[in-house]
C-alpha cells in the first residue's frame, strides 16, 4: 500500500511527458504535507512568461504555486519551506519583492535560494520548489 499519493492539479501545467508529479501528498495522521515540485513560469504550452522580466516569471510561478496549494485546500500560509533557484542571484531583490506579495504578514517560510547556471527550460529565470502542511 502506496503512504501518498502523486498529482497534477487541473490547470496546472506539468511536464509533458509525464517525468514528474506537480505533488506528493503524504498523509500525517491529522494532517498532510504538500511536498510541490519545482514551478517555472511556464503556459499550458509549455513556453515561459515574462521573457526577461524576473517579477513576471516570479508571479507567474507563485501563482502556480497557489493553484496547486488550493487544490488540496491549502494557502501561502501553509507554507514551511521554499527552495528558489535563480539563474541571476544578483536579481534576488526582484525575487524577493514579488515573494513578499504572497507572504504579507505571515511569519516567513524557511528558505534556500541559490543561483544555478541554467534550469531544464532556457528561458526560465527562476524555479521554485514549496512544501506545505496542512
Amino acid at each position: 500500500m502506496t503512504a501518498f499519493t502523486l498529482d497534477n492539479p487541473a490547470g496546472v501545467p506539468s511536464s509533458a511527458t509525464k517525468a514528474f508529479s506537480n505533488v506528493a501528498v503524504i498523509p500525517l495522521g491529522e494532517r498532510t504535507l504538500l511536498m510541490l515540485a519545482g514551478q517555472v513560469a511556464w503556459d499550458d504550452d509549455h513556453k515561459i512568461v515574462g521573457g526577461d522580466d524576473l517579477r513576471a516569471q516570479t508571479r507567474r510561478v507563485m501563482d502556480l504555486i497557489g493553484e496547486v496549494l488550493a487544490a488540496h485546500g491549502a494557502g501561502f500560509a501553509d507554507v514551511i519551506s521554499l527552495r528558489t533557484f535563480l539563474t541571476d542571484i544578483s536579481r534576488i531583490r526582484e525575487y524577493g519583492e514579488v515573494r513578499a506579495e504572497y507572504f504579507p504578514g505571515l511569519p516567513a517560510p524557511t528558505s534556500t535560494t541559490v543561483q544555478v547556471s541554467s534550469l531544464f527550460l532556457p528561458d526560465a529565470l527562476i524555479e521554485v520548489e514549496a512544501t506545505a502542511i496542512i
